[in-house]
């Protein structure tokens, strides 16, 4: 029996979805393979409900998606800010600390971190703190910060100093066995990560294994989209399916769909709006026209993406992926802040691909959504493919080390 802890990092739900399709496949090579979980809410829910080892620590595990929901706004997100007060608090410190209790406790074979910078940025500060292999997941690298705050600019490249500074590129970096890249290699700007430093891509090919983007489904088993509609009960009315992901973050975004709906009615009568708010909103929050139909955490969303004439979403890499993989029309709403993936790697990835319409949430009115719907809603798309198979990838390499 080969055990692996699994760690599932970041923000949201985006990353535990991956995290599991690639547990899946490491279970197709290595069947022996046992795997415990530890991560935060909310992702922590959705491992429970897939019925995976959910260790009891997970529960004392930092919200990192609580801290960064704090420091949001209007559909703008304060990065720097959220790290800064993360690092104030002691928060990068303590989930270190459970991981590390966690990972002595127990005689695990491989350690595996999704975007776990917390866990990477201790073992770069003292190296003899990683006693067994560590493989770090990861969908973002990151360039200088486009800000004139020096506070801000100081901060960033001492955060990239001592994350990407690495003298000798042929060899990886100490603080893991193998990063994997979630994402193509033109997904990575190719701009220097700061003085002295190399650049994006230059590192990433000394230090990455590229995988191709992760899906938990097969798109080819959701091509028939009438058979998937009626699968999951709906009929043959326009179905727009609007979504703000696993963080309270775009709130905003579903009210100002909400407020679309009736000008929408007059030109698509039998239109069916659903606005699914994710576990962190609470759907009696919204206030909304009556016919727009409100629901909470829904599990599988991608199945009523496949089944939408047009989906409505905030920026994430995950969510939009999957539906560029369904070739299903949609548009997409970055967050508006310059240090945001969202807007320096997925939105550009998505242009590359000619996949969805980059949308702004400041500059869009009622008015001008409900005619961006009408216009996209049902259309034929013409995507570039994108590699979806990188859960097997990822799951390939990750057993090597088993």
């Amino acid at each position: 029996m080969k055990k692996v802890l699994f760690v599932s990092g970041s923000i949201g739900m985006g990353h535990v979805t991956r995290d599991l399709a690639i547990a899946k496949e490491l279970r197709k090579l290595n069947p022996d393979v046992e795997i415990s979980w530890l991560a935060c809410k909310p992702a922590s829910q959705v491992i429970n409900d897939a019925g995976e080892n959910l260790l009891p620590e997970s529960a004392r595990y930092s919200d990192m998606t609580l801290v960064f929901e704090k420091t949001s706004k209007e559909f703008r997100i304060n990065f720097p800010k959220a790290l800064l007060k993360m690092a104030w608090a002691g928060q990068v410190k303590h989930a270190f600390e459970v991981f590390q209790g966690v990972s002595s406790r127990e005689r695990f074979d491989l350690a595996i971190g999704d975007e776990t910078v917390e866990i990477i940025w201790m073992f770069r500060s003292n190296p003899r703190l990683k006693k067994l292999p560590f493989v770090y997941i990861d969908d973002l690298i990151r360039g200088a910060v486009p800000t004139k705050n020096p506070l801000w600019i100081l901060g960033g490249y001492y955060t990239s100093r001592a994350f990407y500074s690495n003298k000798d590129l042929k060899s990886p970096p100490a603080q893991w066995d193998v990063c994997l890249f979630v994402g193509e290699e033109e997904d990575i700007p190719d701009v220097k990560i700061g003085f002295m430093l190399p650049k994006c891509r230059e590192w990433a090919r000394a230090c990455c294994k590229f995988v191709g983007y992760v899906l938990q489904f097969d798109p080819s088993e959701y091509a028939d989209k009438s058979q998937v509609r009626a699968s999951l009960g709906y009929g043959k009315e326009p179905l727009v399916i609007c979504s703000i992901g696993g963080t309270a973050i775009g709130k905003e975004l579903l009210l100002l769909c909400g407020r679309s709906y009736p000008i929408i009615k007059k030109k698509l009568p039998e239109l069916r709006m659903i606005l699914v708010c994710g576990p962190r909103v609470p759907a009696e929050s919204l206030d909304v026209p009556q016919g727009v139909e409100v629901r909470g955490y829904v599990p599988n969303l991608y199945q009523h993406f496949a089944a939408s004439d047009l989906a409505v979403v905030q920026g994430g890499g995950t969510t939009t992926m999957e539906l560029a993989a369904l070739r299903r029309p949609f548009l997409y709403f970055p967050l508006e802040s310059r240090f945001s993936d969202q807007q320096t790697q997925v939105a550009p990835a998505l242009k590359r691909h000619g996949a969805g319409i980059n949308m702004t949430y400041s500059k869009t009115t009622p008015e001008s959504l409900a005619e961006a719907i009408i216009s996209n809603i049902g259309k034929e798309v013409t995507y570039a493919p994108i590699p979806a198979d990188g859960a097997q990838k990822a799951a390939k390499l990750i057993g090597q080390l088993l």
